[in-house]
């Protein structure tokens, strides 16, 4: 006999990063935010200036994954060389 598994929804997450590298903060920011929207997560901007970026966001764990991933390659004039990712309650 096969037992049914319980049915979860995504699971979500919320998180804070710090890109470390070439910022060019009004690139970044708006990059940032198109990829936020793509991936359906919320963000929140944080300081920048021209060696790194803070922001925070919350959505489904995959696409948080994803933003991450997305935010490192970063927009063409950004050059992201570390990241720092600090999971929120």
């Amino acid at each position: 006999m096969q037992e049914a598994k319980e049915s979860r929804g995504p699971t979500l997450e919320a998180a804070r990063f710090t890109f470390h590298g070439q910022i060019d903060c009004d690139s970044f920011a708006e990059f940032a935010q198109h990829r936020a929207a793509r991936l359906d997560i919320e963000i929140q901007l944080g300081a920048c200036d021209p060696t790194s970026a803070t922001l925070s966001v919350r959505g489904q764990e995959a696409l948080v994954d994803a933003f991450e991933m997305a935010c490192s390659l970063g927009p063409y004039d950004c050059v992201v060389i570390d990241v720092e990712r600090q999971t929120q309650l």
